[in-house]
Formats: C-alpha cells, sequence, structure tokens
C-alpha cells in the first residue's frame, strides 16, 4: 500500500486541470491515501481542490509576493512533506517540469519524467525518442517522485469530495530570487495545454501578420491556439504556443492545424488528440498519415470559407 502526495497547479483563481489529471493517475495506484499541496495565495483555492473525490487532505501553504510561483521557494516545503510518502506527483506541464527536479533532488531520488500508464505502484510506462517507443520502468526505491503526462489521463470531474483542510505559511520562501511577471501571448483565449479545441498554424501560413486568419477562426470556435516549431522560429507567433516534443504536450478533443507539414517533433504533442484534421496544400505532408480528416488545399481559401459556415 502506499501514499500519495499531489502538488497542485493553478492560475491565481482557478486550480488547473493538470491537478485532476494528475488525481486519475494516483487513483491507479494501490493507495492508502491520497493528498495534495497547494500553495497560492487565496485559501479559497483550497475548496476546489477539496471538492474532488478521493483526497484526504488538502495542504494549503499560504504564500505572499508570488512565491507559489517559484520552484526555489517551494520546493523544499514539497521535498520536507514528501518523505511522509511513498509516491510525489506533479504534472508534466511548464509548472511541474521546473518544481519537481528539485523536490527529486531535495529527497535525493531519481525523478520519473512524463509517466503515461501506471502498471503498479513501483512500474510505469513513459515515452522516449520524441515519443516513437513507449519504455516499462520498473524502480525498487522506497519514494517514487515522478511528473505525469497530463495528455494520457483524463481529468477527474468528481465534484462531491470532502477533504479536510488544513492551512500553514510558506517558511522556505527563497531569498536570491524573485517573481517579476507572468505574461501570456494569446492570454485572452483559453489555455493551450487545459482546451478542448486547438486551432494551430505553420511555417505554411506564411507570415506574422497572416496568422491573424488562425486566430479568428480559433476565436470564433473558442479555441485556443498553436503552432509548429517552424513557425515559432520563422517569428510568426511567440514559443508559448510552440506544440510538440519541446513545446506543449496536448490532448484536446479536436486538433485542426493548417500548414503544417507534420514532423514526428509536432506529433509527438498531439497524438493523444481526439480529433486531428489536417489542412495542407502538399498532398504528401507526413501530418496526413496521422490525421482523421485531411483536407488537401490553400489555407487561405479554405479558412474563409470555414468561417463563412459557422
Amino acid at each position: 500500500m502506499s501514499k500519495v502526495l499531489i502538488l497542485a497547479e493553478h492560475n491565481g483563481s482557478q486550480i488547473n486541470q493538470s491537478t485532476a489529471k494528475v488525481l486519475t493517475a494516483a487513483k491507479q495506484l494501490n493507495a492508502d491515501s491520497i493528498d495534495v499541496v497547494l500553495f497560492a495565495a487565496d485559501a479559497n483555492l483550497s475548496a476546489q481542490v477539496a471538492s474532488l473525490a478521493g483526497i484526504a487532505e488538502v495542504k494549503f501553504v499560504e504564500c505572499t509576493d508570488n512565491h507559489d510561483q517559484l520552484a526555489a521557494s517551494i520546493a523544499p516545503t514539497v521535498a520536507e512533506l514528501g518523505k511522509g510518502y511513498s509516491h510525489v506527483f506533479g504534472p508534466s506541464t511548464t509548472f511541474g517540469k521546473d518544481v519537481m527536479p528539485r523536490v527529486a533532488a531535495l529527497l535525493e531520488v531519481n525523478q520519473l519524467s512524463d509517466v503515461m500508464e501506471i502498471i503498479d505502484d513501483n512500474t510505469f510506462k513513459r515515452p522516449i525518442y520524441a515519443g516513437n517507443a513507449i519504455i516499462t520502468v520498473k524502480t525498487d526505491t522506497p519514494q517514487i517522485v515522478a511528473t505525469v503526462r497530463t495528455a494520457s489521463f483524463a481529468a477527474d470531474k468528481s465534484t462531491d469530495g470532502s477533504a479536510a483542510v488544513t492551512e500553514s505559511k510558506l517558511t522556505t520562501a527563497a531569498d536570491h530570487t524573485s517573481f517579476v511577471e507572468l505574461s501570456s501571448g494569446n492570454s485572452d483565449r483559453p489555455d493551450l495545454q487545459t482546451a478542448s479545441k486547438v486551432i494551430s498554424g505553420g511555417r505554411g501560413v506564411g507570415s506574422e501578420e497572416n496568422f491573424d486568419i488562425v486566430y479568428n477562426l480559433a476565436d470564433k470556435i473558442g479555441a485556443a491556439t498553436g503552432a509548429s516549431r517552424a513557425a515559432v522560429d520563422a517569428g510568426y507567433v511567440p514559443n508559448d504556443m510552440q506544440v510538440g516534443q519541446t513545446g506543449k504536450i496536448i490532448a484536446p478533443d479536436l486538433y485542426m492545424c493548417f500548414g503544417i507539414s507534420g514532423a514526428i517533433q509536432h506529433l509527438t504533442g498531439i497524438k493523444d488528440a481526439g480529433t486531428i484534421v489536417a489542412i495542407n496544400k502538399d498532398g504528401d505532408a507526413p501530418i496526413f498519415e496521422v490525421a482523421d480528416v485531411g483536407l488537401v488545399g490553400d489555407l487561405f481559401k479554405i479558412i474563409p470559407e470555414m468561417m463563412e459556415k459557422l
């Protein structure tokens, strides 16, 4: 039997879906109990976590001056709390990838990254070689620190939980680093990593100005916007929109991509999507090999036609 501690992620007002997805993964363990540690300035966020069924306790740690955004500040507390648990899980998001390696180092254990399937309490599957192969990893260490690939697990939708909430204040705030700001290139649209619909553009869009046509379609259907690495490298869009091996790994219900050829690094980031729709003027583009729906054509003609029908 095991005890699990989950690191919660939030945006200041809402708990990120990544927390509910990590909970889904944790429930697949033979766990005696599952607790969640939440670092935030707003104690009201605790109620959102406590409402998820299956959580025994929410450890709310009050932070000021945005120290909840700093891995250097919160990792020592996570590690100290984690000493009493067999498993310490965090999301394999930008936030989780920042915090969890520090936690593993402080606990003097190796981190297991990008868990995509749980076989048992000590055996997991994770992707290697840009997702081209899946490796099964078995560990006999007494404590496991891992990041969970959120694209591989559905979010826990329960709302009838009644976890106990304990409160404390952060005592490990770092003095050698400080929070400056958090900014996003498309913050007015749904979060790319949790959106149910994503519209992406690639190098075929042609320019930063031309990306407006992608944004307009996304706004029309309430989708998040993404991009290939080629589009990011060309300067068409900011790098926080990049989808793929070196960008964001996503699993929306609908993924539509325009002008993206389908390099293996990009396919790694979308392989868990529900329905993939690809539009490209090159009928031999690799993207068509994985697309559920493919259309050979000019995106600058197809998108306006789609807009007229919506």
